[in-house]
């Protein structure tokens, strides 16, 4: 078994690893009151915590002194903290990418001469695996279509991109309703703008052909009510309202993930 952080093999360091304890569940927050008088608590369900991976290591013995230092001096660069969260993938979950970072600093204990065994902890704010190659739907013309997930075991939070020409005023608007969920968009949007609606950061913004953005998209929402896909088929209706309001297309990215 393997892993890749911030787009480095582990085998290309040289390491032997494996992973001893599988935590496919992270912890969980209760969310409780107590009550004076009361037995027990009330419960308010729970939240998912921050996921941890732990990864023992083994730095296998045939390195000279100078090279045994240097390879240290190596992992220790590579998994530098200071980096901030970075891309962990884990040869037994192909397809898969979390966001981590190390919890904690750890020892090389040597085993052998010029071998070594370490172990690191990995803390993923985000607990969620998310697809490497991601699902994305396009849709260009107003109509009823569905859009089928394949990935991931939980709902998703995606991100949607739509162009059209939407006039100023309240009676012009792209209607996208998504299983019975319709958000409306109102406000003016001109040809060659894209509006980006990221459901998980829940942000909006305009932007320009190259990318560049332009404002904030927020005020264009009739509400905050950000899209989101269930596993398998979800139902996506699109409606152009007004004489002047044009769409054009409307592309889904999916952010497809793992419990």
């Amino acid at each position: 078994m393997g892993f890749s952080f911030n787009g480095t093999t582990s085998q290309s360091m040289g390491l032997a690893t494996r992973i001893t304890n599988e935590y496919r569940m992270p912890e969980l927050r209760n969310n409780t009151i107590t009550m004076p008088g009361r037995h027990g608590v009330l419960d308010f369900g729970e939240t998912v915590s921050e996921r941890k991976i732990l990864i023992s290591c083994f730095i296998p013995p045939g390195e000279t002194d100078e090279q045994f230092l240097s390879k240290k001096d190596d992992i220790i660069e590579w998994l530098n903290p200071d980096n901030g969260l970075c891309q962990l993938i884990l040869d037994k979950e192909p397809g898969r990418v979390y966001e981590a970072r190390l919890t904690s600093g750890f020892s090389f204990d040597r085993a052998v001469r010029n071998s070594c065994t370490f172990d690191l902890e990995f803390f993923c704010p985000d607990p969620y695996g998310y697809a490497i190659s991601d699902e994305t739907f396009d849709f260009a013309e107003a109509g009823t279509f569905t859009a089928s997930r394949a990935l991931g075991n939980i709902e998703s939070y995606p991100v949607y991109s739509l162009k059209g020409v939407i006039p100023s005023g309240t009676d012009s608007y792209i209607s996208i309703t998504t299983n019975g969920s319709e958000l409306q968009i109102i406000g003016r949007l001109a040809s060659g703008e894209t509006l980006i609606i990221d459901s998980d950061l829940m942000t909006a913004k305009v932007v320009d052909s190259n990318g560049e953005t332009l404002r904030n998209g927020l005020p264009l929402l009739s509400e905050l009510n950000f899209p989101v896909l269930n596993t398998g088929d979800n139902t996506i209706v699109i409606a152009a309202v007004g004489t002047n309001t044009t769409f054009t297309e409307l592309n889904i990215q999916a952010r497809s993930r793992w419990r």
